[in-house]
């Protein structure tokens, strides 16, 4: 079995129930599965170099998005073997997990995967399409942009964020501008921002807000196969 270190979340998670043993590290924000016990090597965006090479990883898993080229870079030339993932929507996220599950040593699909391109690909058509404006931040507020996975999950559930067509892929946006766009939700998650009930809806008065799970929105691995679900009710729930 190969020693896998994990800097992203999201696959921290998948690696964890599909290959049981593999991790031997991951990052200070990989909190899935809660019992996790691996060394930890620092952020996604901060990891600790020398501390990852000290565990002799066979391959450290990471993500174009999440890490930083000079990291992945610095591994590489301390010799260690570095798979990074590339994830803009669904069908590429069901991909890489196959590739990234592979390489970690799993013999066989896991019953997850076969279940998250079930429930994604069994989708019903949407009965009518919502726009949305999706803030990822606050001070300063950011949005979902273009080409982003959590945008693909929303359109797949028949939401459209205004911003989709943007140069950037999370752009700054003032908050009046976002009031105005007048959408007809606005899409809370709970990270990276962390939206509440509290803190966040109030920034948008006489406009409908759905808190949603973060992870279900943007993490690729085990919650995908729930995601669809969980992510509908919360969007349903706003327009109670």
């Amino acid at each position: 079995m190969p020693r896998v270190v994990s800097l992203v979340p999201s696959l921290t998670e998948a690696v964890a129930v599909t290959v049981p043993g593999a991790l031997v590290g991951a990052t200070d924000w990989c909190d899935r599965p809660a019992d996790l016990d691996v060394t930890r090597v620092g952020g996604t965006k901060n990891p600790d170099v020398d501390r990852i090479v000290s565990l002799a990883p066979d391959l450290v898993v990471a993500n174009e998005e999440e890490n930083r080229a000079p990291d992945l870079d610095a591994l590489r030339a301390a010799g260690v073997e570095v798979l990074v993932t590339e994830v803009r929507d669904v069908p590429g996220a069901l991909r890489e997990l196959d590739r990234v599950l592979a390489a970690c040593g799993a013999g066989a699909r896991p019953r997850w995967l076969d279940e998250a391109e079930t429930a994604w690909s069994e989708l019903p058509v949407p009965e009518r399409r919502t726009t949305a404006v999706v803030p990822i931040w606050r001070r300063p507020w950011m949005v979902l942009g273009r080409d982003t996975f959590a945008g693909d999950v929303l359109a797949r559930l028949g939401v459209d964020h205004l911003y989709r067509a943007h140069p950037d892929r999370y752009p700054r946006v003032p908050l009046s501008e976002l009031c105005a766009a007048a959408p007809d939700v606005v899409v809370l998650p709970d990270e990276p921002y962390r939206f509440t009930a509290d803190d966040g809806p109030e920034a948008f008065p006489g406009l409908p807000c759905a808190l949603v799970d973060g992870r279900h929105l943007t993490w690729y691995g085990p919650s995908l196969a729930a995601a669809p679900r969980v992510l509908g009710a919360a969007l349903r729930a706003a327009h109670r």
